[in-house]
Order: C-alpha cells, then structure tokens, then sequence
C-alpha cells in the first residue's frame, strides 16, 4: 500500500521499541475497573494521543483453519432484484461494556440493514469464551429471542452482509470466529482487499487451509501466523499487509478492537452510551438507535482498543493517512439521518438536489424522487426550483424475496413489483424525476416508461451525482466498467437508451466545490477511474 511504504522503514528501527511498548500495555493492566476518564478520550481528537505512538510494522502469514461456529440452518429462495444499484458491502457494528451487549448488537444490526440483506451474525464474549450464531437473510430472519439468549456477555460485535468477494453461501456470513494458540478472535469487516487473491496464494502456498471465499478469512489466518504479543501488534502487522479498504471490528477474549484503514474509505464511528459502555458501527444511525451519544470517527489509519483495564487506547497504522472516503456513502448508501465521515448525509443529498436545480433547470410541473433514496435530493431540488414536491412513485418495500424462480418474462415486472405510479400526480404533467444514480441504465429506462405509462407528459431524468464510468474495487458491488453505461455512452445516447425527455447528472466539479476544502479527502474513482490504491485483480 503506497500511503504505507514509508513507515516499512520505521518498523524495522523501532520494532524492538513497539514490542516493549505494547508488552508492557498488555501486562501492566490498572487496578481500576473498565472506565473512560476523560484522558483516555481526549479533545480535541487527535491521531496521536498522549498515550500512544504512530507505528508502522510489517506482517506474516497463517495455516491456522476457522473455527466450527454455530449457525441455524436458514435456507432461502431465489432472490428477485431488479435493483440497478452499486451495492455496499456490509455493515458492522461493536459493543463493549454493557451486559445487553448481543441485544444491543441485534437492534444496531437492524438500523444497518440497509448496508446488507444477505446475511447477519453475532459473536458475543462473557467470561473470555465467545459464542456466535450466524445465519443467511434479515436480521430478523436470523435472530430471535431465543437465540439471542444464548449469547450472553458485556461485549459483542455484529455483521450484516452484502457480498462483494465470495458468494452467498452461509459458511461467508460473518462474523468470523477463529480459535488458535493464543486464544479465539473474530472479526467483522466492511470494505474489499485488492489484494487479497495474491494474500491467500501466499497462505495457501504455505500450507492454509481456507473454509470460505471471502477475503476476509486471510485475516485471520494472518493474525493466526504472527509471532507477535500482544494482540495489538498482530494486528498491527496485518493491517500493514492488507491493501484497499477495512473497516474491522475484532472481539478477542478481553478486548474489543477497531480498525480503519489509512485511507479511511469505509466509515467507522465511535459512541458511548450512559453506561459507559463503548460502541462502534459503520453509521451514526445505529448509535442513535441504542442510545449511544456519538463521539467521533474511528480516524483513518487508526487502531482503538478497548478493554477494562485501561479504557480506550489509541494506536496509528501510518504517520501522515491521507483520507480518501467513499463519495457513495453520501449519494446513496448511508441512511439520511446518519453523519457520515463528518457530515450529514440529508444535508448533503438535499444540497445535491439543489446544484441539479440549478445547473440543469427544466420547465416542470412537479419533481418526484424514486423512491427511496432519490427524496432528499428530489426535496432539494423542488425547493430550489420553486416546483411542489409529490409522491410519484410509491416502492413496496415487501418484494425483496419471492419464493418462485422467475423466467425472464415474470422478472421484467420487476420494476412494476417494486415501483407503483400515482396517476394523479403523473398525468398531464412535465415530471421531474430524481434518482441518485445510473448503472446500467436498465431500471432508469423502465421507470421512464412506468411514468409515461402513467399520463406523464413529460419525464426529465435528474441524477444527483456524475456518471460512473469505472468499478469499484473497495467493498461496493459493481458491475465491470464495461457494463456500466456511462462508460459507453455519452448523456444524449442515455437520454435516448432511457426514453426520457432530459437528461442530466451532477457535475463532479460542482460536487467538489460543494466539499470545499474536504474536497481532496473523497474517492471519486468511480467517476474518473483513477484509484487511490491500484485494483490487482482481487
């Protein structure tokens, strides 16, 4: 990882300070009970604490198999999607310090649905033995009163799942759970290794046995290998091998640690609830679901660990991270009531709707949203435009599921199952329609014709962000650029594709003075193809 090469050198001089260090964290523990003075949190938030080191090591490798979890034996049917979406990866969420921790866990799943409907799983700690149950499908397809009962414990951490490497099988749901000779991990993780095809030759090579295909097992056969004490530094020393995206929560038997990487593309964020117990998750809306009061971002580059004796440590991968966050969470993948990497996503998606109004104004009668994450930036522009805002399009919100395998003429309903129009909103009248992206322009086209369908006069498509050209390779499932229609076609050829009467997308240059100066801290790679961290065919 390029962010990381500088501090390659440091570790091989220091290594020997850093293992002292970290032995004598490990070994000295306070007398006094898990708490967190306020020197443990200081403000304002800076990457080096008074009590910690910036530190950059390298890694090793792991033989070390998963495991054997306990999972409950849910099967599911065909899914029928016809959503034309990127599609994050997953959710995660970490609770230390509370006695409800897996019920906790379970409700702050529930507010992260949204992130991944694959899959969902717990691993909960009490009395340094983990336990975990995963299962495929919703939260609450997975979790019950009785079976959350078989999780007890003050600490726990969460997962929902949407699969970007490896498939749909159950042995993927996560979290993982591991066992090894110093004792059993597991680990929850939102992002894509770019680099992990190369990372499992390289374990397999030396003798791995792996039991899924997702990338996130090379962790743990990575933390499984390390020579390293404590814990700490063998993160530490995994996390300077990984390239590409991580947000980690890991549950080890004492302690509950946070992990970003340098480049922070995937959120993270840190609340502390009335307790005192500390939680982590991937959006602030899980933390106001639980009565959590935010704190602040797990920073890029930034290892938080928690444990009893000495509250909240703070430890840095590189000397200087250079953010590069995930522009999409903001356009479409964080719920509207979350702030994410320091801002509020409503604010954002309604400022989006009003640079649209602005730069691409058209002669309308009423401005609709596809629902559900076109309204806020629908709202923004009909304010803009001076133009009333209506409900066009209304979405079922049952149809994710069908327990029939659908032909290819029952799944072109597949918009009509998901999306009703409103007659009395559409007919006789020039429609603005807001969405919040185009991938492979099919779902637009059929929306297009839904409207006009509906007595639509006239349908202006509005999308509140630039056409994605390129593939993502940080934990969003995309299609390969080839297959992404902005990448083939200019905006009059997918205003013809799409039948609509306009058409017109965000400017990425507006979007870069709407951050300001925070402008230089996203990833826009989608829209330019040009990568923080080079894909290798991961």
């Amino acid at each position: 990882m390029s962010a990381a090469a500088p501090g390659a050198t440091a570790a091989t001089t220091h290594q020997s300070h850093h293992d002292n260090h970290f032995r004598s964290f490990a070994e000295t523990p306070y007398q006094n009970h898990f708490s967190l003075a306020p020197k443990t949190l200081p403000k304002p938030y800076k990457h080096l604490f008074s009590n910690t080191r910036k530190i950059a090591v390298t890694a090793a490798s792991s033989k070390n198999p998963l495991k054997d979890v306990v999972s409950n034996d849910y099967s599911f049917a065909s899914y029928f999607d016809d959503d034309d979406k990127p599609r994050e990866e997953c959710g995660v969420v970490g609770i230390y310090g509370d006695p409800e921790a897996s019920r906790l866990c379970y409700l702050a799943l529930h507010s992260l649905q949204h992130r991944g409907q694959e899959g969902a799983g717990i691993v909960a700690v009490q009395d340094n033995e983990p336990k975990t149950i995963t299962g495929v499908g919703l939260v609450a397809d997975v979790f019950n009163e009785s079976n959350l009962s078989q999780l007890p414990g003050d600490m726990a951490i969460g997962h929902v799942r949407y699969s970007t490497a490896g498939s749909s099988m159950l042995e993927n749901v996560q979290p993982f759970l591991a066992s090894y000779k110093f004792g059993s991990v597991g680990v929850a993780h939102n992002g894509n290794f770019v680099n992990y095809l190369a990372l499992r030759a390289e374990l397999e090579e030396d003798g791995a046995i792996f039991k899924t295909s997702s990338d996130t097992e090379v962790v743990l056969h990575l933390i499984a290998k390390s020579k390293k004490m404590p814990f700490l530094l063998r993160i530490l020393e995994v996390c300077e091998k990984l390239q590409g995206a991580y947000s980690m929560v890991f549950a080890t038997q004492d302690k509950l640690v946070a992990v970003r990487d340098p480049y922070g593309f995937r959120p993270l964020v840190m609340g502390k609830r009335k307790n005192g117990a500390i939680v982590f998750a991937s959006e602030t809306c899980a933390l106001d679901l639980i009565e959590a009061k935010y704190e602040r971002e797990v920073l890029p580059g930034e290892i938080l660990v928690v444990d009893k004796y000495q509250g909240v440590q703070s430890f840095s991968l590189v000397p200087k991270p250079e953010p590069k966050s995930c522009i999409f969470e903001h356009i479409y993948f964080a719920q509207p009531n979350s702030v994410v990497f320091g801002r509020s996503v409503y604010e954002s998606r309604c400022a989006f709707g009003e640079i649209l109004a602005t730069v691409a104004p058209v002669d309308c009668d009423v401005v609709i949203a596809v629902p559900d994450s076109g309204v806020v930036s629908a709202l923004g522009y009909a304010k803009k435009a001076g133009v009333p805002f209506q409900q066009g399009l209304i979405r079922s919100h049952y149809v994710g599921r069908t327990f029939i395998e659908p032909s290819q003429k029952i799944r072109d309903f597949g918009v009509k199952l998901k999306l009703s129009p409103v007659r009395a909103v559409l007919e006789g009248k020039r429609v603005v329609v807001v969405d919040d992206s185009i991938v492979r322009g099919t779902t637009s086209s059929k929306i297009v014709r839904l409207l006009k369908e509906a007595g639509a006069k006239e349908v202006h498509m509005r999308i509140a962000s630039p056409p994605i050209i390129a593939s993502c390779y940080y934990g969003v499932d995309t299609p390969n650029s080839e297959e992404l229609i902005s990448n083939r076609m200019n905006v009059e050829e997918i205003r013809k594709f799409i039948g609509s009467d306009s058409l017109a997308f965000l400017p990425l240059d507006n979007l870069n003075k709407l951050l300001g100066s925070d402008s230089t801290k996203y990833c826009y790679a989608c829209f330019s193809g040009k990568y923080p961290v080079q894909p290798k065919g991961n």
